[in-house]
C-alpha cells in the first residue's frame, strides 16, 4: 500500500500542467533525435542537460524532461531502421533484420505500428517492474561480477551465432571482424597503442557512430545505386498503416516475453539494450521453430527487439536510482543531472528524495502513453519516406549520415573511415555475410575485454574464475546450448526423415 501511495504522489508531481508540457516536448525531441542515424539517446540527453539546467528547472522537472527524451529516442531509433535499414542506435540494429524486409514488402506502416506498440509494451512492463521490484533487483544485480558479465556477453554472441543456420562460419567471421575493430586505440590498462598505424585519429578507437553509419547507411547507399542501375521495381505500399488482428495475435506473447526478459537484462549495469534485443530476438526465432520468416519480414522479428530494448532502457534506471551505478551510458549522463542539483543517487535516494524518484517513475508512465499516441498518427508521415525517389533519397541519406559522422569529432578523418567501413559492409552484404554479428562483436568487444581482464586480475590469472559461480556456469551452459542446440536438432530431424524414408 505504501508503494501505491508514493506512486500516487508521484503522479501528482508528474501530472502538473508544466511537467506534462515538459514531458510532451521531451517526447517529441527524443523521437526526432532517435530517428536521425548516429545521434541516439546519449547525445539527445547530453545536449538537453545543460539547457535544462540553464532554464533553472526544478530537479523533478529536469529529470522528467531527460527521461522523456530518453524514452523518445528509444521509440525513434526504429523509424530509420525500418524505413532505411539504418538503425538510429545500437539497440535498433536487430530491428533492421525484419523491419526493412517488411518495408520492402510494402508493409512499412504495419511494421512501424507494431514496433510502436511493442516499444510501449516493453516500456510499461519495465516501469511496472521498477515500481514493484527496484530494491530487490538492485541486490540481484550486485551478484554479477566481472566473470559473470564476460560470460553474459559470450551468451549474447552465441545467441546471434545460433540464428544464422548454415551460415555459422560467415557469422563467426563477421563477429571476429567486429571484435578486432573494437581493439583499435589505446589499451586502457597498459597505455599501448593498438592497431592505430601511427594515426593519432585512431588513438581513441573507431567511434560506434562511424561503424554503424558505414556498415548500414553507406553500404545501403551502394546497394541502392546497384539496384538503381539494375532498374528495379519501386517499393509498393500496401495502403495499410496499422497491423491487423492476426499479426497482433501472432506477436502478443513475443512482446510480453521480450519485455520481461529485456527488463531483467537492463537491470544489469552495462548490459544495455544491445544485448537485450539480440538475446530476445534469438530466443523468439528459436521458439518459432520452422514456421517463421525471421530475417525475411516477420512481425515478431520487429516486436521482440523493440519490446526488449525499450524495457532494457527503463530497466537501466534501477541500478542508477537504487545503487548510484549507471545502468547505461545514457543513465550515466542522467546521474550527472542529479549531481548538478546536489542529489546523490543510491540506496537512500528513495527515502531522502521521494518526490523526485516517484515523480520520475510516474512520468515514465505518462511519457510512454504520450509517445504511443504521438507515434501512431505520425506513421502516415513516416511512410512517405518510401515515396521519395531514389535519386533524391540516396543523397539525402548520405548527407544526414555524413553530418552524423562528422559531428563526433569534427574532423574529416572519420568521414574517410566511415566510407571505408561502408565499402567493407557492402562487400560483406554482397557475399551474404550477416551484419548483425559484426555490430554486436564491435559493441561488446571492449566490455568483454575489460571484464575478462578484471576477472583475471581478481583471480591472479586463474582462468577458473570464469567457471567459479553458479551464475557463470549457468550462463556457459546456456551459451553452449544456444550455439549447439539448433544444429543437433537439425541432425536429429534429418536422421528421423531418413529413417522414415
Amino acid at each position: 500500500m505504501e508503494t501505491l501511495t508514493l506512486l500516487a504522489q508521484g503522479f501528482a508531481v508528474a501530472a502538473t500542467p508544466e511537467n506534462l508540457m515538459i514531458a510532451l516536448i521531451g517526447c517529441f525531441l527524443g523521437t526526432v533525435v532517435g530517428l536521425l542515424p548516429g545521434l541516439g539517446p546519449i547525445n539527445g540527453v547530453a545536449i538537453l542537460l545543460p539547457i535544462a539546467f540553464a532554464m533553472k528547472l526544478p530537479p523533478e522537472s529536469a529529470l522528467i524532461l531527460l527521461c522523456a527524451v530518453y524514452a523518445g529516442c528509444e521509440y525513434g531509433g526504429r523509424i530509420s531502421a525500418i524505413l532505411l535499414n539504418v538503425p538510429g542506435d545500437a539497440g535498433a540494429v536487430m530491428t533492421t533484420l525484419d523491419g526493412y524486409p517488411l518495408a520492402k514488402k510494402g508493409l512499412a506502416g504495419p511494421a512501424l505500428s507494431m514496433s510502436a506498440v511493442a516499444s510501449f509494451t516493453g516500456a510499461m512492463v519495465a516501469t511496472l517492474g521498477i515500481v514493484a521490484f527496484a530494491p530487490l533487483l538492485a541486490e540481484w544485480a550486485i551478484a554479477f561480477g566481472p566473470a559473470e558479465y564476460f560470460v553474459l556477453m559470450v551468451l549474447a554472441l552465441s545467441c546471434l551465432g545460433g540464428l544464422v543456420g548454415d551460415s555459422l562460419p560467415k557469422a563467426m567471421i563477421a563477429c571476429l571482424i567486429g571484435l578486432l575493430l573494437s581493439t583499435v586505440g589505446i589499451d586502457s590498462n597498459s597505455g599501448v597503442y593498438r592497431f592505430t598505424f601511427d594515426m593519432l585519429h585512431l588513438a581513441d578507437g573507431i567511434p560506434f557512430i562511424v561503424i554503424v553509419i558505414g556498415l548500414f547507411a553507406v553500404s545501403e547507399i551502394l546497394l541502392m545505386l546497384q539496384s538503381l542501375h539494375a532498374n528495379p521495381e519501386p517499393i509498393a505500399l500496401s495502403g495499410r498503416l496499422m497491423f491487423n488482428l492476426k499479426e497482433f495475435m501472432l506477436a502478443k506473447w513475443t512482446m510480453l516475453r521480450s519485455a520481461v526478459a529485456g527488463f531483467f537484462i537492463g537491470v544489469l549495469p552495462g548490459a544495455g539494450a544491445t544485448i537485450a534485443s539480440a538475446m530476445c530476438y534469438a530466443s523468439e526465432c528459436r521458439m518459432a521453430g520452422k514456421d517463421h520468416q525471421f530475417g525475411e519480414g516477420d512481425m515478431r522479428g520487429v516486436a521482440a527487439p523493440e519490446a526488449a530494448n525499450n524495457a532494457s532502457a527503463n530497466g537501466s534506471l534501477v541500478p542508477m536510482l537504487t545503487l548510484g551505478v549507471p545502468g547505461s551510458g545514457t543513465t550515466a549522463v542522467m546521474m550527472g543531472a542529479l549531481t548538478l542539483y546536489n542529489i546523490t543517487p543510491g540506496p537512500t535516494l528513495f527515502q531522502d528524495q521521494p518526490v523526485i524518484v516517484w515523480g520520475l517513475i510516474a512520468s515514465l508512465f505518462i511519457a510512454n502513453v504520450m509517445l504511443l499516441v504521438m507515434n501512431i498518427p505520425l506513421i502516415r508521415v513516416f511512410v512517405k519516406f518510401l515515396s521519395i525517389p531514389v535519386w533524391l533519397l540516396v543523397p539525402g541519406v548520405a548527407a544526414i549520415s555524413m553530418v552524423g559522422v562528422y559531428a563526433v569529432h569534427g574532423n574529416t578523418f572519420d568521414l574517410i573511415v566511415g566510407v571505408l567501413v561502408g565499402a567493407l559492409g557492402y562487400a560483406l552484404r554482397v557475399m551474404n555475410f550477416p551484419i548483425a554479428p559484426f555490430i554486436l562483436g564491435f559493441v561488446l568487444g571492449d566490455m568483454m575485454e575489460q571484464n575478462l581482464r578484471r576477472a583475471l586480475s581478481i583471480s591472479n590469472g586463474e582462468i577458473g574464475v570464469l567457471f567459479s559461480s553458479p551464475i557463470a556456469i549457468g550462463l556457459w551452459v546456456a551459451a553452449i546450448a544456444m550455439l549447439v542446440g539448433p544444429r543437433v536438432a537439425r541432425m536429429l530431424d534429418s536422421r528421423r526423415a531418413v529413417a522414415q524414408a
